[in-house]
């Protein structure tokens, strides 16, 4: 009926995942993805500092207070379903494969549907205004949208085809900023704005569909039955999953109630630059997660060697993002929101350093997930959920945006620690370079020093560290030989 599955593998050939030829699909893939994702950002960047001057602060922390609430109870009921589905159909045989992925799609569907509803009775007992309340059902709608969109792109991930996932991906993007564009030039008050996703999703979702026709069914299954057990099997990494997701944005809901509009527009201009690269990291990381899930099946020793060389990356491209936004957040800032928001410089300088944390710490939270270690996982959010809502609301009522800032940050360095312990005590021992982080420490402190020139254009410090950082890496032979060996070089010619 929905023919051959084109996702497994011949007999006659090896599994792609149990190959070496694995890390080079996930590096060359990687690459591809962020690098789309990317694209996709600067292309958004113009509807950004369009959106933002548009609607100016007040209405800016209104719009990004919507969508932090749809997408938290969103992304806390489907808690993180897509992940676990990436790594089951990397590990079940291909005669489980089809069953599994139409109940994942149907209880993905159920679950966002429920958080749209509840989002939207949060925003009505909060006494959010009509328009606010409306807001929340639109981009209620484009977030339902974008986890069928998502739920398609699951099988391309187990299977490495990361292409066609940074296609569905950039469509998506693209789609979204055309919206943006057309609504502000249309000069359109707040409300269709949270529209902007739909258009976007439907046509994103009729390509994930038309990429997985042949080899994965698109009609859900609504089994309670089998539902019961992956919920009862994966609980506690699906309740992580939801604390994660409420961790990540509740500063954004909290400044909503303890601080001055102006503060949380400051911090909404901040979050909604810091909210757009956080993806940066799930793409690299998520692009190894079917490596990491066989290895960590298979191959201890193998799992221990790509944890570390994606750490090695992650730990240098971190730094390198962190480095962009403490040396260019005035020009970023500027750039997007305007002088308005000169204010949010600040608060984007500090959230930078959090953001360095995050990439390392992703890599450190897939490698959990492959070793089913769900309990530890589920702890440590917790533990980081508490502290960060008592943090945000002690800080950014005596200090604003710039409160919610440092807590955070702190609470983002804390967390990456804590999965780090929890790695060593699962008994995996990532082969991470232990002279690379001193090496990309000095390197970063180089790139940093464009900090003190006071007649520097703002526009240049953030590539100027950046060339300076990089430079600095190959000088002290701080980037992965695995990285190296992809970049491409110019052939010799053979001598006759």
């Amino acid at each position: 009926m929905y023919g051959e599955p084109a996702l497994t593998p011949s007999p006659d050939a090896p599994d792609l995942l149990d190959t070496p030829d694995a890390g080079i699909a996930a590096i060359r893939g990687g690459a591809v993805r962020t690098t789309g994702y990317v694209v996709g950002v600067a292309v958004s960047v113009v509807s950004s500092a369009l959106l933002l001057r548009h609607l100016g602060v007040v209405a800016t922390g209104d719009y990004v207070t919507v969508l932090s609430l749809v997408t938290l109870t969103g992304g806390v009921t489907e808690a993180g379903l897509a992940a676990i589905g990436v790594r089951e159909l990397s590990t079940l045989p291909a005669s489980l494969a089809k069953s599994f992925f139409r109940s994942l799609a149907g209880l993905r569907l159920v679950c966002i549907a429920a958080g749209v509803a509840f989002a939207v009775v949060i925003a009505i007992v909060s006494e959010y205004s009509s328009t606010m309340v409306l807001g929340t059902l639109l981009a209620g709608g484009g977030f339902v949208l974008l986890t069928t969109q998502t739920t398609y792109t699951v099988p391309l991930l187990a299977r490495l085809r990361l292409q066609a996932v940074t296609a569905v991906e950039a469509l998506r993007q693209i789609g979204v900023t055309v919206a943006i564009v057309v609504l502000v030039l249309a000069g359109a008050p707040l409300l269709p704005f949270w529209a902007a996703t739909i258009p976007a999703g439907v046509a994103a979702t009729a390509l994930g569909a038309l990429l997985i026709r042949r080899s994965m069914p698109l009609l859900p299954a609504f089994d309670r039955e089998v539902w019961g057990t992956l919920l009862r099997r994966t609980l506690p990494y699906s309740m992580a999953a939801a604390v994660g997701v409420i961790y990540f944005r509740l500063a954004i809901l909290i400044m909503s109630h303890v601080a001055s509009g102006q503060q949380t527009g400051y911090y909404g201009a901040s979050f909604r630059i810091i909210e757009v690269l956080f993806v940066v990291p799930q793409l690299i990381v998520g692009s190894t997660l079917p490596i990491f899930s066989r290895a960590a099946r298979d191959d201890r020793e193998r799992l221990d060697y790509a944890l570390g060389r994606t750490f090695d990356a992650c730990l240098l491209l971190g730094v390198a993002v962190g480095l962009s936004l403490i040396t260019g957040a005035t020009f970023i800032i500027g750039a997007i929101a305007g002088a308005k928001f000169a204010a949010a410089a600040t608060v984007l300088r500090i959230q930078g350093v959090a953001l360095t944390a995050t990439f390392m710490g992703a890599v450190l939270g897939y490698a959990l997930l492959s070793l089913g270690r769900y309990r530890a996982v589920l702890l440590i959010n917790l533990a980081v959920l508490v502290l960060s809502g008592v943090l945000t609301a002690v800080l950014a009522s005596a200090y604003g945006a710039v409160g919610a800032a440092g807590a955070t940050t702190a609470v983002e360095l804390l967390y990456t620690g804590m999965l780090a312990v929890a790695v060593v005590r699962a008994g995996v021992r990532p082969q991470v370079s232990v002279a690379g982080m001193p090496r990309a420490a000095v390197a970063a402190l180089l790139g940093a020093l464009v900090l003190l020139p006071a007649h520097l254009p703002d526009i240049v410090r953030p590539v100027l560290a950046v060339v300076i950082y990089c430079t600095a890496l190959l000088v002290l032979g701080a980037v992965p030989r695995e990285l190296l060996d992809q970049i491409p070089r110019p052939r010799r010619s053979l001598p006759s």
